[in-house]
């Protein structure tokens, strides 16, 4: 096993079990919410139609051209769902009606991303497996202007976790503008503060950098990437409700990271380690009630890394957008109560 795959499993697997164990500590200790801001539903089951579209690439900085972007070429997905009380199911298929561009290429491989709201905590996982990516517009880093320039051998390898309190939560809840088993009535919003870890690679069976633009690069002839970000951070989130039913939320969290980056290639390997910045924001807007709801959200995070070659990040985004039809459907007990 590579040396980078123990650093997973000494560092990053650790840490996951303790944001897990604490979220299920403080779950045990009740929270008593206002009612006059939000609702529970316990007797409730919410199913979902939704449409989704998830979104993932890896940019290599210029000093002097445009940068590379390596861009996958996701699908957009329809699916369905439910959610009781804290357990939520979803099955997704990505229908050929749905996606007819195939000028891009082909993007395969594992794509899992979870996000739990524990009432004290807003925690998101991501494991990140793609394989297959492209560069746009047509014709960048290729003769044929008519085409765009495909890798089907380059992969990005990306796990990571972030896990942030959430202050105020007998106000606020992200569940109702994300998941929308709940019901925001009053406009509230809280403080978050916690933590990230992030663990990634980026490689190609030759290099990253396109032969026929190599000189404009200080990367050149790089053909492997590793790179791990742990770090500190703090934000907010906040949920604008109008007339009880139409809400708009904003969540953006900044962290300061301590960053690892190591290029391999035909120069060798260096090694850089640096101070940057990472992101994790979330949003949505939409309509919802006791019975039903619409909504669109996005969730998503932004990690900056240096390295040894450049003085500029590599830049990598990674999330989601979905639209939503949710309807909430009474639980009944045996006995009709």
């Amino acid at each position: 096993m590579k040396k980078q795959h123990f650093l997973l499993l000494y560092v990053f697997l650790p840490f996951l079990f303790f944001i897990i164990s604490m979220a299920g500590v403080y779950a045990q200790k009740k929270v008593v919410i206002n009612t006059d801001y939000y609702e529970t539903l316990p007797q409730k089951i919410t199913t979902r139609l939704y449409l989704n579209q998830k979104f993932l690439k890896f940019t290599i900085p210029s000093a002097n051209q445009t940068d590379i972007e390596y861009k996958a070429n996701t699908k957009l997905n329809l699916g369905i769902g439910v959610t009781y009380h804290n357990f939520s199911a979803n099955i997704f298929y990505g229908f050929k009606a749905l996606n007819k561009d195939t000028a891009k290429g082909k993007t395969k491989g594992l794509d899992l991303q979870l996000h739990l709201y524990p009432r004290r905590w807003a925690i998101d996982v991501i494991a990140l497996f793609p394989k297959g990516y492209h560069l746009e517009p047509k014709g960048f880093a290729i003769n044929n202007p008519n085409k765009y320039y495909y890798r089907p051998d380059v992969q990005l390898k990306l796990i990571g976790i972030s896990a942030y309190q959430v202050t105020n939560k007998e106000k606020f809840s992200y569940r109702a503008a994300i998941i929308q088993n709940e019901w925001q009535k009053k406009s509230a919003g809280s403080a978050l503060y916690g933590g990230i870890l992030y663990y990634g690679t980026a490689k190609g069976d030759s290099a990253l950098v396109p032969k026929s633009i190599e000189n404009n690069f200080a990367q050149k002839g790089i053909s492997n990437l590793n790179f791990m970000a742990i770090g500190v951070g703090g934000g907010g989130a906040y949920t604008l409700v109008m007339d009880k039913h139409f809400f708009i939320t904003a969540s953006v969290v900044a962290n300061l990271d301590l960053t690892l980056t190591s290029e391999d290639g035909t120069a060798g390997k260096k090694r850089k380690t640096s101070i940057g910045p990472s992101v994790v924001a979330k949003g949505a807007i939409g309509y919802n009630s006791p019975n039903w709801g619409i909504s669109v959200n996005g969730l998503g995070s932004a990690l900056w890394s240096k390295g040894a070659s450049s003085p500029n990040k590599y830049y990598l985004p990674a999330g989601a957008i979905r639209l939503a039809i949710t309807k909430k459907f009474d639980v009944k007990k045996k006995g009709g109560h």
